[in-house]
C-alpha cells in the first residue's frame, strides 16, 4: 500500500472513531449546541465579513466592489495617519500591555494574602477604574492645561516648571499622560481572573514544595503558583492584549477626536473615523483584519511564552 493509500486510510478511520464519539455524546453537544449558535452568530460571522468587506470598495449606499488587496495597499502605502496609527498602538500595547497584566497579577497576588474580609473590600476598590464611568473627567480635571488642574498646580508649587503644562494638546506630553492612565485602568477582567486562579490553587502543593526544596516565595510563585493557574494566565493576557490593542475612548475623551498632530491617534480610531464618520466600510473592514490578526498572533506569541512558565 502506498504512502498516500495509508494517508487516506488513516483519515478516513480518524474521521469515523471522531463521528462515533459525536454519536456517543451527542448529548454534550446538544448543551453546547447554543452556545455554539451565538458564538458563530456574533463573532464568527461578523469576522468573516468583516474580512470578505475588506477586499472590496463598499460605502453603504452602493453595492460592494470587489478591488482586491487594494485597500491593504492603499493602508501602508498612502495612508500616512494610518502609519501614525499603527505606530501609536503598537507604543501603547508594548509599554501598557506586559506592565498592566504584570501589576494586575502582583496586585492579585498581594490582595490574596490578606484576611477574607479585607480581601474583598480591596478587591473592589482596585477593580473600581474599571467600572467608573466618569473616570475620563476626573483625569481631564487633573491635567487640564492651566494653573487650575491639579498637574500644573502642584509641579509648579514644587517648583518643577514654571508656567503650566498643555497636557492634553502639547505632543509632547500627551503619550505619557494616555499611558498613565490606561495603566490606571488596567485592573480589568484579568485582575479577577487572577484573584480567582489563586483562591484556588490546593495548600498542599506549598507543603510539599517545601519538602522538596522551594526556599522562598519567589520559587513558590514560580514552581507552584503560576504552573497551576495557566489557564487564569492566558485569559488575563488576552484581555491585557485586547485592552492594549483597543486603545480608542480614553484618546478621544481626553486628547480630543482627533488628537493633535496625531500624536495619540491609534488604529481603533483610525477604524471609527473610516467607519463611523466617513462611511468608508470597506477601507474600515481592512482596517479591523489588520488590527484583529495582529492581536491573534500576539496572543499566539504570548500563549507560547505561557505554557513554558515553571519549566
Amino acid at each position: 500500500m502506498s504512502n498516500l493509500a495509508r494517508y487516506r486510510e488513516k483519515k478516513r478511520a480518524l474521521r469515523a472513531h471522531m463521528w462515533k464519539e459525536m454519536k456517543k455524546h451527542r448529548t454534550l453537544y446538544l448543551f453546547l449546541l447554543p452556545f455554539a449558535l451565538v458564538f458563530g452568530m456574533f463573532v464568527l460571522a461578523p469576522v468573516a465579513i468583516s474580512i470578505f468587506f475588506s477586499f472590496t470598495y463598499f460605502n453603504v449606499l452602493e453595492s460592494p466592489r470587489f478591488i482586491g488587496f487594494q485597500n491593504y495597499l492603499n493602508l501602508f502605502l498612502s495612508d500616512d495617519v494610518f502609519l501614525i496609527a499603527l505606530r501609536n498602538t503598537l507604543i501603547l500595547a508594548v509599554v501598557t500591555g506586559p506592565v498592566g497584566y504584570i501589576c494586575a497579577f502582583l496586585f492579585a497576588w498581594f490582595i490574596n494574602e490578606l484576611p477574607r474580609y479585607i480581601r474583598a473590600f480591596v478587591t473592589l476598590v482596585f477593580y473600581a477604574p474599571t467600572i467608573a464611568g466618569a473616570a475620563f473627567m476626573v483625569w481631564a480635571i487633573i491635567f487640564t492645561g492651566d494653573e487650575m488642574g491639579y498637574a500644573n498646580a502642584i509641579l509648579i508649587r514644587l517648583g518643577i516648571i514654571q508656567e503650566p503644562r498643555l497636557w492634553l494638546t502639547n505632543p509632547d506630553y500627551m503619550m505619557p499622560v494616555i499611558i498613565i492612565v490606561v495603566l490606571w485602568m488596567s485592573l480589568g477582567a484579568g485582575f479577577l481572573a487572577f484573584i480567582a486562579g489563586l483562591s484556588t490553587i490546593d495548600e498542599s502543593l506549598y507543603e510539599a514544595g517545601l519538602m522538596d526544596g522551594v526556599k522562598n516565595r519567589w520559587q513558590e510563585l514560580w514552581f507552584i503558583t503560576l504552573p497551576n493557574m495557566q489557564g487564569m494566565l492566558m485569559f488575563g493576557a488576552v484581555m491585557a492584549i485586547m485592552a492594549s490593542f483597543a486603545v480608542g475612548q480614553v484618546t478621544q475623551d481626553l486628547a480630543g477626536f482627533p488628537s493633535t498632530e496625531y500624536a495619540v491617534h491609534t488604529i481603533v480610531n483610525h477604524l471609527v473615523d473610516y467607519g463611523a464618520i466617513r462611511f468608508e466600510m470597506g477601507y474600515a473592514s481592512a482596517i479591523a483584519t489588520i488590527l484583529f490578526l495582529t492581536m491573534i498572533y500576539t496572543k499566539i506569541l504570548v500563549g507560547k511564552f505561557i505554557s513554558r512558565i515553571g519549566r
